[in-house]
């Protein structure tokens, strides 16, 4: 490598480094008890750790887990998997534009993008002497590296604790609980604006007292997007209205940080404010994560 691009790659972590630290902070916590979880479960080191770097989808290893441990049903892990993220397809085609022309970093931005990523790299205002493609990268790279290395350090810390760690698997419920918290918090306090919450709570307890404790999961799931479907024209209603009394920003009004010089197409920005409206903040991966 040039002295020129070690200049330019150090720059580009040096930018984004002190954007990534809220993140730092929010994916070792929620890795620690992830690790904590996997070891109260009787995993290997590895499997926290490999699970981390390969799956890196916070919400759907701790998914993993009761997978792995249930019978073999390879269809209901594909089925559930594609329900809990697929947002992200929602995510890339927004990215389009903005990874248009990085060459190999591109795979790399896509394997390594999650929430958090998304959010930092549709929307940071990067200073033109930083290069662009190495600024996300850095990004996501950095963020990727709090993930697996909260995942380890929550292994290693469930080994050496002198007390039981039955019981840590709470911390999965709690952290779907705080995203419901946070999404009920900021959403319009009205019925039509608590709608996706009620009915998420609705149709999980129909099924859980329909299909019990271990089989509700993706019943439930299928009923929410169903029902989702069926209230789509009311709720975009909602959000043509929230949207009308906001800056008219969000992440499509700073994609074009990522055209040098040209405006992001009608497409990018309607794809990049559908984003910023629904996608949910999955602090912990929802993550991944």
């Amino acid at each position: 490598m040039s002295v020129a691009s070690g200049k330019t790659v150090s720059a580009a972590f040096r930018e984004a480094f002190p954007r990534t630290l809220p993140i730092c902070a929010s994916f070792v916590l929620t890795g620690l008890s992830y690790g904590l979880l996997m070891f109260s479960k009787g995993f290997p080191l590895i499997y926290p750790v490999c699970m981390a770097a390969f799956i890196f989808a916070g919400s759907m290893e701790f998914v993993t887990i009761d997978l792995l441990l249930s019978a073999f049903n390879p269809f209901a892990a594909f089925v559930m998997t594609l329900m809990v993220n697929g947002r992200h397809f929602f995510y890339g085609l927004a990215m389009l534009r903005p990874f248009r022309g990085l060459g190999w970093k591109k795979p790399l931005l896509i394997f390594w993008m999650c929430d958090e990523t998304f959010a930092i790299n549709s929307s940071a205002k990067i200073p033109k002497e930083i290069d662009r493609g190495w600024f996300m990268l850095a990004v996501s790279v950095l963020d990727y590296c709090y993930w697996v290395s909260g995942a380890a350090l929550g292994w290693l810390i469930g080994g050496v604790l002198p007390f039981s760690v039955k019981g840590v698997e709470f911390a999965m419920v709690a952290m779907f609980v705080s995203i419901l918290l946070d999404q009920w918090s900021s959403s319009p306090h009205t019925l039509r604006g608590h709608t996706p919450a009620l009915v998420g709570l609705a149709v999980s307890l129909a099924c859980l007292l329909a299909f019990g404790p271990k089989d509700f999961m993706l019943p439930a799931l299928a009923g929410m997007l169903v029902v989702f479907l069926l209230l789509r024209p009311w709720l975009e209603e909602l959000k043509s209205d929230s949207s009308g009394h906001g800056d008219g920003g969000g992440f499509a009004g700073n994609l074009d940080t990522y055209t040098d010089g040209e405006s992001a197409d009608t497409d990018g920005k309607a794809n990049a404010g559908i984003i910023a409206q629904t996608a949910p903040d999955s602090h912990g991966k929802e993550g991944k994560r």
